[in-house]
């Protein structure tokens, strides 16, 4: 009976040291956050971590000399009775080493372990309290050895033992968002969602988000104020970029609330852009922006063009969600004319036209809309009721300007004439 408590307490043991290191912590600190008997034993028991791992390794040496001691005699006077006379200690002690090792590795290290360790983050939960009991039994021995092993590492080895502060990496976080969508029955929080988001800002680009280059509104530098003025009250923006000769050589950028000041000129509240390229990540933008205190940036291509803007508020947009504004009022046009054609707006994502029609567009790192796939395929800019054939596709241009397409018809599986 003893063997068996002895072989159960090793397991507990060993099962819950590795359930605390493999736990995910991030969500071990929400429910150490929670009211209840059980968080609040969980906000004891791990307030020091190596005095929690220190605890299950003292009682786990417990268990096992114990274990060790009674299982000796049990295969003596049980499996070797008849056999003990012929037997040098040696053989004797080799037989008791092997049969208790075999035992213990697999009822007390092999199984716990892996259970524990699937399962860690529920386990730490269910035995909080016989956890909590024995930290509270093996205390003084705990606070003895913690004292000598701090004193040697720092002595010797100088290492700060001190505890360190509690971080969360990237995966846990994520881990735990997709973990919330899944099991929830309703409607995603809106701080999940948002927490999501901002996850995965580090993994847009800034010319995924920004505003393209032929639907940005520009104004000279030596346009007249009257004039600029005017633009403002038509487009009901609240900046608007500033270029000198050509809309590529983009210098900065006017507010609307300047006017307020009755500008001479437009150089007299001129304010400065910040310039990033097309492949920066919306994240260090966003950092960029911060630590300038700007809140435009112009987006420009491997050739020093500008190709679009980005501001604070389309980052924003990413995490909260779309914000109507002078930007949002267009939608992009998509509609199914028949099983093998559509007809959609040039500015849809290929990817998104590929994933929801089941097509086979291709893809490439140099475009992300249809209108780039088309103008990479014949580099200039179609004319109306024009045709392209791209791989089994058939592309009529649909609406069209001088600077960009609008809408195109697509037919997949077209025959060979």
């Amino acid at each position: 009976m003893i063997i068996i408590i002895s072989l159960i307490l090793s397991a507990f043991f060993s099962g819950m040291e590795i359930a605390y290191v493999s736990s995910d912590k991030l969500n071990l600190e929400i429910q150490k956050k929670q009211a209840g008997f059980i968080p609040n034993l969980l906000r004891r028991i791990t307030r020091e971590p190596s005095r929690f791992i220190s605890t299950m390794l003292i009682g786990n040496n417990f268990a096992l000399v114990v274990y060790g001691f009674f299982m000796g005699e049990f295969i003596i006077n049980n499996l070797l009775i008849n056999k003990i006379n012929d037997m040098n200690e040696l053989t004797i002690v080799l037989i008791q080493t092997c049969i208790s090792t075999f035992l213990i590795l697999i009822a007390a290290e092999f199984i716990p372990k892996v259970v524990f360790q699937i399962y860690s983050n529920f386990f730490i939960r269910i035995f909080a309290v016989p956890a909590y009991i024995f930290y509270v039994i093996f205390s003084p021995i705990t606070t003895t050895v913690t004292i000598i092993s701090d004193f040697i590492l720092k002595k010797f080895f100088n290492t700060n033992t001190k505890e360190s502060r509690i971080s969360f990496t990237k995966i846990e976080l994520e881990n735990y968002i997709e973990n919330e969508i899944q099991h929830s029955s309703e409607d995603i929080d809106t701080e999940i969602e948002i927490f999501q988001n901002a996850l995965e800002l580090s993994e847009i680009k800034a010319r995924d988000i920004m505003v393209p280059r032929t639907e940005v509104t520009a104004v000279d530098l030596k346009m007249k104020i009257e004039d600029v003025k005017q633009i403002f009250i038509d487009t009901g923006f609240s900046k608007l970029p500033v270029y000198k000769k050509s809309i590529d050589n983009i210098i900065g950028y006017v507010h609307s609330f300047d006017f307020l000041k009755k500008p001479s000129d437009i150089n007299s509240f001129l304010l400065p852009v910040e310039f990033i390229p097309e492949p920066m990540f919306v994240n260090e933008v966003l950092q960029l922006l911060t630590r300038q205190r700007k809140s435009l940036a112009v987006v420009i291509d491997e050739y020093g063009g500008a190709s679009g803007i980005l501001t604070i508020e389309d980052i924003v947009e990413e995490l909260f969600g779309e914000i109507e504004d002078e930007h949002d009022n267009v939608e992009h046009f998509e509609r199914r004319i028949n099983k093998d054609t559509i007809e959609v707006s040039a500015r849809l994502e290929v990817d998104y036209i590929n994933n929801k029609y089941k097509m086979k567009l291709p893809l490439s790192d140099s475009y992300e809309t249809l209108g780039g796939l088309i103008f990479n395929k014949i580099e200039y800019i179609p004319n109306e009721e024009e045709i392209i054939i791209i791989n089994e596709y058939k592309i009529i241009i649909k609406e069209a300007s001088s600077s960009k397409i609008e809408n195109i018809i697509i037919t997949k599986n077209i025959e060979e004439e």
